[in-house]
């Protein structure tokens, strides 16, 4: 699946802007984003229900998609999955199941066949005589997947699919999604806005802002390697901090000189560097090795059970984030010594 230049304008503001990507068959790749980044929109006109204002989408040899041209939705051999699951009421878990069977006037054999299959597949056999009103929401979760499924679609298609969930089958749901999409190996695109589903499920996570591709790349890719202040700090919440460049890996900040690595900085410019609040050592003393350390004010401090939360600031201004063991007590108000190792101090190229 390629998507050339596309472009979804409402008016004069331009919500999906000149976006090109490609998908391999059987890849599950993630749009991800916060709200209003145009990930939803870029679903909604692969599926057909949005025509482009530019550029085109392939899949395989097919045109699908140009401002010229809309194959209608149902002619794309693309499945579906709504936030809603948008289950029928009055059907039972199997009638849902089949219904695109049965508008495709399958003989009852096949169909019979088709269900038995993808009822064990989703562990849903002993609820196939149910009401969607009878079913919790991760049971309705699959029954929307197995319903998109057993059409065997080219391309399966999920838009926030967990979003209606509690915390735990959420979880559980992420795992469960990437099984099924290994075991069929259909491609995938999969809108959401929670790093860990695109984490867990992603062969590549394309992080879109502002109706662009910010960055794309496998998930070691984006966590570890962020290449622009917007997903430095969405993909993890790292710290950015910025200064003048001193040379090609070393910046200035709060009256010392950092050395980092990533991208090469250019001396005398402004440069902006990344760091993850579990990175950073906090200190009451000051360390043996001055290499990387910087005075700080802790601002802010709570006990999470399993960690300690801190806000710092540092001489200039800066605020930090730090996460560190529970067995680190240091009150509001003292002064502390952070270290920033520096081969975790990841030099922003954008």
């Amino acid at each position: 699946m390629d998507l050339r230049g596309l472009t979804k304008r409402f008016g004069s503001l331009a919500v999906v802007d000149d976006v090109s990507l490609r998908i391999d068959h059987g890849q599950l790749v993630c749009l991800l984003g916060p709200s209003g980044c145009g990930k939803t929109t870029t679903l909604r006109l692969l599926a057909g229900f949005l025509e482009p204002s530019d550029g085109e989408i392939h899949v395989g040899d097919r045109l699908v998609s140009s401002k010229a041209r809309t194959l209608p939705p149902e002619q794309r051999k693309m499945s579906m999955i709504f936030q809603s699951y948008a289950l029928w009421p009055h059907m039972t878990v199997a009638e849902n199941i089949v219904y695109g069977l049965r508008l495709r006037k399958m003989d009852r054999d096949t169909i019979a066949k088709k269900l038995e299959a993808i009822l064990d597949t989703t562990k849903l056999e002993v609820l196939a005589q149910r009401y969607p009103g009878e079913l919790s929401g991760g049971q309705q979760q699959r029954v929307a997947l197995a319903r998109a499924l057993i059409v065997e679609p080219e391309t399966l298609l999920l838009d926030e699919p967990l979003s209606n969930l509690d915390a735990n089958l959420r979880e559980e749901m992420r795992f469960e999604i990437r099984r099924l999409h290994d075991e069929y190996r259909y491609t995938t695109v999969y809108v959401t806005h929670d790093q860990s589903e695109a984490m867990t499920t992603a062969d590549l996570i394309a992080v879109m802002n502002a109706g662009r591709i910010d960055q794309l790349g496998t998930p070691e890719d984006i966590y570890d390697r962020p290449q622009s202040e917007f997903v430095a700090r969405f993909i993890g919440a790292s710290n950015v901090i910025k200064g003048e460049a001193r040379d090609g890996n070393h910046i200035a900040f709060a009256g010392v000189t950092l050395q980092v690595t990533g991208a090469k900085l250019t001396p005398g410019q402004s440069g902006a560097v990344a760091i993850r609040q579990h990175d950073i050592r906090l200190s009451a003393q000051a360390p043996q090795n001055q290499q990387n350390a910087v005075r700080a004010t802790v601002t802010r401090q709570v006990f999470l059970g399993a960690s300690r939360d801190y806000m710092v600031e540092t001489s200039d201004g800066t605020t930090l984030r730090v996460v560190t063991a529970t067995d680190t007590a240091v009150p509001k108000g003292a002064e502390v010594w952070l270290t920033l190792p520096p081969e975790r101090c990841r030099a922003l190229s954008r």
